[in-house]
């Protein structure tokens, strides 16, 4: 991760220095003294570019004068509206401009209430996560350069201590990052659930199921997704217990298909290499559990992952093939690319069997319906309780990984009925993403419970201020923020 640190030292006078400008009100201290170092350099360049400092926007000053070499300006937006979010995304864009220029950088943040100061450092941290395990070489242009970044702020004891728990909720983004990152060569089910052994240095239990440990307990909808790979199935329980009591623990469920074909029903060639990422949403439980247990976080949570291979072989699942779920329900496969539900009803009803917790979130990428409905700005939010689903989407909006409340009736109930067994795993195509989670709903029995569906965050295209292209980590900040100040304290 960058090299981060904080410092209530004076402005300096060279190197290169990153000033956070709210865009009304009056001037930071920082601003006025580099302008003044700069013989006036910075409202001169303002006023030719005609810059504004509205969220995000950068103008960039090179060799301006007073021995800087650059100087770069960031908009924080308006004042009103700079929560943690905001400050977060104006040092990913501060990062992001300065990240192949320089090897060490000075970021200016007395424009920044002091009790945010410490999100600038996890917005500069997660702008500059790079997943380069296997590049060999490297055009100079391509080259991130940028490992140190020193937050200027008046009060760098305040910000330093805010950052201890900050920094755990980075590094479990970044780790979340990293396994979506990894190729489906690499990162098969057994190799997925050894990463998460790992979780056990920061006093997380870690469980892990194996394939006959599965076959006893009845998994047959997940074990049916994976019958075609060689690759063996693993469900990994992970438990952190910071509450220091008994009390109900929260429960979090990943989806984690590492590779999906589509099974017979396989997709187009065209994309297929993106299905390494389908399992993005048991990389974010993952991140979450490691986040919760860095920062030492006083509630008891469970983690779940399902973790599969989604393959063809002369034994595949078939369309038209029925299984038993470990509920005791059955489910005709009429598409086995429309898997991943199957896996999680196994994992979410054993979860709340075994655990009895308060309440299930699920996360997984499971539709591209979402996608067509709310494209890749916000996830798709499904819940029975208005409370869990107001709290998440509060979360969602401070944190800046945001939800969109999708309906659950029983309307859609009709579409998953089937002829031979309890019901389908697919319901057509009119509102595919709501007859999946309403395919869901079955197994969770009444526990207050959420599903994201978050097909369409987990991979960003192209750099959007502190989410550099590809794998985000959607959900773990969102998720520990939601924990955070719904049940912890």
């Amino acid at each position: 991760m960058l090299q981060t640190g904080f410092s209530d030292a004076a402005l300096p006078v060279d190197g290169v220095l990153a000033i956070l400008v709210p865009e009304d009100g009056p001037r930071p201290a920082s601003y006025l003294a580099a302008d003044r170092a700069t013989g006036g350099a910075l409202e001169r360049a303002v006023g030719a570019a005609s810059f504004t400092f509205s969220a995000g926007r950068t103008c960039m000053l090179l060799a301006p004068g007073g021995g800087f070499d650059r100087i770069l300006l960031v908009g924080l937006g308006k004042a009103a509206e700079i929560g943690a979010s905001a400050v977060e995304n104006a040092a990913g864009a501060a990062v992001t401009a300065l990240g192949k220029l320089t090897g060490a950088a000075r970021i200016a943040a007395d424009g920044v209430e002091p009790a945010l100061v410490a999100h600038v450092a996890q917005g500069a941290t997660l702008a500059a996560f790079r997943f380069d395990s296997y590049h060999t070489r490297l055009p100079e242009d391509a080259r991130w350069r940028l490992t140190e970044v020193t937050i200027l702020t008046p009060d760098a004891a305040g910000a330093e201590a805010a950052w201890v728990d900050l920094s755990a909720v980075a590094r479990g983004v970044c780790l979340a990052r990293d396994l979506v990152s990894e190729p489906a060569n690499v990162l098969r089910p057994p190799e997925f659930a050894t990463r998460i052994e790992a979780l056990r240095e920061l006093g997380v239990e870690v469980e892990i199921l194996d394939r006959d440990a599965m076959a006893e307990l009845g998994f047959g909808a997940l074990l049916g997704v994976a019958q075609a790979s060689d690759a063996p199935p693993r469900t990994v329980l992970m438990r952190w217990n910071g509450a220091g009591d008994d009390s109900a623990p929260l429960a979090f469920v990943g989806k984690g298909v590492t590779f999906d074909s589509g099974g017979i029903s396989i997709k187009p060639a065209g994309g297929m290499e993106e299905m390494k990422t389908d399992m993005a949403g048991a990389a974010a439980v993952v991140g979450l559990i490691a986040a919760l247990a860095g920062r030492k976080a006083k509630v008891n949570v469970v983690g779940a992952v399902g973790l599969v291979e989604n393959m063809l072989a002369g034994n595949a699942q078939r369309p038209g093939d029925v299984v038993r779920t470990y509920s005791g329900q059955t489910v005709e496969v009429i598409n086995t690319d429309a898997e991943g539900r199957l896996v999680l009803a196994d994992v979410l009803w054993y979860v709340q069997e075994r655990f009895k917790p308060r309440l299930m979130v699920d996360l997984a990428t499971l539709t591209g319906a979402i996608v067509v409905g709310l494209g890749h700005e916000y996830a798709g939010l499904f819940s029975n309780d208005d409370a869990l689903a107001g709290r998440l989407a509060a979360a969602g909006e401070e944190t800046g990984e945001l939800l969109w409340r999708m309906p659950l009736s029983d309307a859609y109930r009709e579409a998953l009925r089937s002829d031979i067994a309890d019901f389908k795993n697919v319901g057509g195509r009119p509102g595919g993403s709501i007859t999946a989670a309403k395919f869901l709903e079955h197994f969770v029995n009444q526990v207050p419970w959420a599903h994201l569906d978050i097909a369409g965050t987990a991979w960003a295209r192209k750099t959007v201020n502190c989410t550099p292209k590809g794998a985000t980590g959607f959900g773990v900040r969102l998720l520990e923020r939601f924990v955070r100040e719904n049940h912890e304290g």
